[in-house]
């Protein structure tokens, strides 16, 4: 297996990007993805995949060139990076399945689910001809996020690992007007009432300048207070700190792409490092 990573490493440092059009029968429209492939894989590797919503957004993130600069230095296995393109539903194909907000967001979110699990993984594993061995992992950012963390929740026999940068853990069934309380929390409720423990790991990020927002006037800022409050949802049901839990938070962070991709080398190193 050793001399396999040489030579992978040793052929392989760029990534090559196609951009496909699904038409998904679950959401009533065509879906835009790209998917980014290592170059000259021999097909003796272990390969990973990784799902993100709001894919828009790698390209703003340089994606290609962090996965090439992490596979010149060895620090990640290859993977298989899928973004899923978001357009004017994202409202409403976001969220926790079923689980609809205060202003019925999320109504389609279900429907996301069914067309990752149902559409898109079948479609990657025939456009690729690739044998996805590895792990694989659903990531997002804000809403992105949280949606990724449900779909993976209901199906941890497809995903291992999760990644949620700045996430909209304050999805909620109320306004803040409408005597909201922390228990009207969406996605915490959603793992409280799991009686299972889904196999799974999760990578979370905030960042300390993610919002002003401070529901509780606690001086922490709702962001990380919702993401802390999802860690320890996640400890309640049993899991581990930090193998299975991991939390970051970045000084100076702020809700949008650029502190993004600067954390997601972490995360790719943290989910497939070697």
């Amino acid at each position: 297996m050793l001399q396999n990573w040489r030579n992978f490493f040793e052929h392989n440092t760029s990534v090559i990007k196609t951009t496909y059009q699904i038409k998904s029968k679950f959401l009533q429209r065509s879906v835009d993805v790209d998917i980014y492939v290592p170059e000259n894989l021999l097909g003796n590797e272990i390969v990973n995949l990784l799902l993100v919503n709001d894919g828009q957004d790698l390209a703003q993130m340089e994606i290609e060139q962090s996965l090439s600069s992490l596979y010149t230095k060895w620090k990640i296995e290859p993977i298989i990076v899928v973004g899923i393109k978001a357009n004017e539903e994202r409202l409403l194909e976001y969220g926790v399945a079923h689980r609809p907000d205060f202003k019925n967001r999320g109504s389609k979110a279900h429907l996301h689910t069914s067309f990752v699990i149902n559409e898109l993984l079948p479609f990657v594993q025939k456009e690729t001809k690739v044998n996805i061995n590895g792990k694989k992992a659903f990531a997002g950012f804000s809403l992105g996020g949280l949606t990724a963390f449900d779909v993976a929740w209901h199906n941890s026999a497809v995903f291992d690992l999760v990644g949620v940068f700045s996430g909209s853990f304050w999805w909620r069934k109320k306004d803040l007007s409408d005597g909201y309380t922390d228990n009207d929390r969406i996605l915490h409720e959603m793992v409280r009432e799991t009686t299972s423990k889904p196999d799974l790991k999760f990578w979370l990020m905030t960042g300390t300048d993610d919002e002003k927002a401070d529901r509780n006037q606690n001086f922490i800022i709702d962001s990380i207070d919702d993401t802390i409050d999802v860690v320890k949802e996640l400890v309640n049901k049993g899991y581990q700190r930090p193998s299975e839990v991991f939390y970051y938070e970045m000084v100076g962070g702020k809700h949008d792409v650029p502190t993004w991709g600067k954390a997601f080398p972490k995360f790719l190193e943290w989910a497939f490092g070697k």
